[in-house]
């Protein structure tokens, strides 16, 4: 793993204040506690839009016709998944929440695609990978979460292969009006409301909004890929800005 600085300002937001536990330990407990509701709460509380959002990174990581892919931050396997229809040699997920993992496990067992698709516990500031192991490297709504962001982005552009390509989502705060009040509004009030209320976590869906408004977005974020060791980093805001589909690539 390389050592970089990280002046990430989320990664001072963890969820809970008032633990002992280090926001990576913290981070893995509250996903094992939401596992057997992620999925529900994850398609209804964005009201299904987050299957688009995948398709469309999907496409991105398409562009390098990749045989080994890596989702880090892989949680219940969705983008994994989706991935599987690119016809790859391997995917591989890694996350650090087991229960995640569990039941990712079994959507892939049901779809017949435990042959590809291959998930495992792994630290995204430390992967049990070679050097240029992957022809694409994706994460969908994990960097945020990581403890130290640029030693994640680090490591991810050490696994990937020269000339290989990083597919990147993660929330964004909306700037125009009216989309910019009615996002802050259902983020900050309703959305943490439905979540408590079906995960029965109480911090699990208020950890959300403050992270994602503490998290470096759009060119600031494109410059941390640069900073990592990425280039032609790129930021595309998605459905008026609620969530952003960044691209990267390794250097030849």
């Amino acid at each position: 793993m390389q050592t970089v600085t990280d002046s990430n300002p989320a990664a001072k937001i963890v969820p809970d204040n008032a633990s002992n536990l280090s926001k990576k330990e913290q981070v893995a407990e509250l996903f094992n506690n939401i596992a057997g509701r992620y999925d529900f709460l994850n398609h209804f509380l964005s009201m299904g839009i987050d299957k688009g959002w995948r398709k469309k990174a999907i496409a991105e990581v398409a562009r390098t016709k990749p045989q080994y892919i890596l989702d880090v931050a892989t949680g219940t396997g969705d983008m994994a998944i989706a991935a599987a229809a690119l016809q790859p040699i391997k995917i591989t997920g890694i996350d650090i929440a087991d229960q995640m993992l569990a039941a990712g496990r079994e959507k892939i067992a049901k779809q017949n695609l435990s042959d590809l698709i291959t998930l495992q516990t792994g630290d995204s500031e430390a992967m049990p990978f070679t050097t240029g192991s992957f022809d694409a490297v994706m994460c969908a709504y994990g960097a945020r979460n990581f403890e130290h962001l640029e030693a994640g982005l680090s490591e991810m552009c050490r696994v990937l292969r020269p000339g290989g390509r990083v597919v990147i989502l993660e929330f964004s705060k909306p700037t125009a009006f009216p989309v910019k009040q009615l996002y802050r509004f259902y983020f900050r009030y309703i959305l943490p409301q439905l979540g408590r209320l079906v995960s029965k976590h109480s911090r699990a869906y208020s950890y959300l909004p403050e992270s994602v408004m503490a998290f470096p977005e759009g060119k600031q974020f494109c410059d941390i890929l640069v900073k990592c060791g990425f280039t032609n980093a790129k930021a595309s805001p998605l459905t008026f800005g609620i969530t952003t589909l960044y691209t990267a690539e390794k250097n030849v």
